[in-house]
């Protein structure tokens, strides 16, 4: 036997991606599953996946479950059958333990919460990306709204990506659910979405950090930000690669008046 050893194949990198995740009633619309299905398909497999989904806000910031991951259940209202899906995923204590690395070297806090699941944010999007729940995951709370602060903490995980790290970021690109009293698309659902689409397209970056400020009907479309503030996170991971430029958006239209704009990033 030859004294050489085999070179492995060199990991792939990942690109890093912001869905809108929907509610969990994503999963009997005709054609959003199938779009998320189609979208994980033209991406290289990952070996993990890493969620800042944006249904937990922990500070300092936290890391979820890393042996056997549960999911929360934290909607109220919906029939029965929605809150007996499973997504079974295997934790990832490997990934965990690189961020704590990636993060704590800088000075930022990371604590555990080893009984913390996956929120829908998390769950709703992969149980149609990754259906056979064979992919380790990993959720991550978002310790701050701050765009620039979230900015920073996704160029620190960049190198993840090319371990084969999937990071997602997680939240809904219009987010006000006073769209779900009326029929249709509300204009600033509308105005909102087109404004961003270009922003980020012209890579104005910029102006999507102060995007409260510089974006028509910003405060109808996020009245709160939270469910924006994870695009900054994937920014951050594409930026640290010279990747902001090559974004996509490879879902957009709208549910229940809401933009579902998802991107990806390299």
């Amino acid at each position: 036997m030859s004294a050489v050893a085999e070179e492995r194949p060199a990991t792939e990198r990942m690109p890093a991606v912001y869905l809108s995740h929907g509610a969990p009633p994503l999963a009997d619309d005709p054609v959003w599953p199938g779009e998320l299905a189609a979208w994980s398909a033209s991406m290289p497999r990952p070996e993990a996946v890493l969620v800042v989904s944006a249904h937990w806000e922990e500070a300092p910031l936290a890391l979820g479950a890393v042996e056997t991951v549960p999911l929360v259940h934290d909607f109220w209202g919906f029939p029965e059958h929605y809150y007996r899906v499973r997504y079974d995923a295997p934790g990832a204590p490997a990934l965990a333990e690189s961020v704590r690395k990636l993060l704590r070297a800088p000075g930022t806090p990371v604590q555990d919460m080893p009984d913390r699941g996956l929120d829908h944010g998390a769950y709703v999007p992969l149980v149609e990306m990754y259906p056979g729940a064979d992919i380790p995951v990993l959720q991550m709370s978002m310790p701050t709204l701050d765009p620039v602060r979230l900015m920073d903490i996704g160029r620190r995980l960049a190198p993840l990506r090319d371990e084969g790290v999937l990071i997602v970021g997680s939240g809904f690109f219009t987010h006000n659910l006073a769209a779900l009293r009326h029929p249709g698309v509300p204009a600033w659902s509308a105005e909102f979405d087109d404004w961003g689409q270009r922003a980020l397209a012209a890579g104005d970056v910029d102006a999507l950090l102060d995007f409260t400020r510089k974006s028509p009907a910003g405060a109808l479309a996020h009245p709160r930000t939270e469910h924006f503030a994870p695009l900054f996170v994937t920014m951050g991971a594409a930026d640290a690669s010279g990747e902001l430029d090559a974004q996509q958006s490879v879902i957009d239209g709208f549910w229940m008046g809401l933009a579902k704009r998802s991107v990806q990033f390299g």
